[in-house]
């Protein structure tokens, strides 16, 4: 079921929202400075592929360095990532049929609005 869900995720616009992404964090990584920011770029276009059958989950790492990396991405970019996974969610679960979709949403806003530390883990 997850195979099918993620085939329609990617029909309905995954890939497109993945080149965006992957373009974004490219340009990000030409300035040595942008470079950990084009990586969680990066991560969150890939988790835009196959969301279906993913939870996030908090990953290692130093705890005042991801908090000062998410409060930078959070005032550049991650305030209107989340804002646009909300409103996508909330409008597709409207209709019956979005519904998984919009809980897709919800799932990558919260990967979106602060992703230094967390990462996309497979769901078993």
């Amino acid at each position: 079921m997850k195979t099918l869900l993620n085939l329609l995720w990617l029909v309905l616009g995954g890939i497109a929202v993945f080149l965006e992404y992957a373009w974004g964090g490219l340009v990000l990584c030409l300035t040595i400075v942008g470079i950990p920011f084009g990586l969680q770029t990066w991560k969150l276009g890939i988790a835009q592929l196959m969301p279906f059958g993913k939870k996030v989950e908090r990953t290692g790492g130093l705890f005042v360095v991801n908090a000062f990396f998410n409060i930078i991405w959070i005032i550049f970019a991650g305030i209107w990532i989340a804002l646009t996974h909300l409103v996508l969610g909330i409008g597709l679960c409207i209709t019956i049929i979005g519904i998984p979709f919009g809980i897709q949403h919800f799932k990558l806003m919260r990967l979106s609005f602060a992703p230094f530390g967390y990462d996309l883990r497979e769901e078993y």
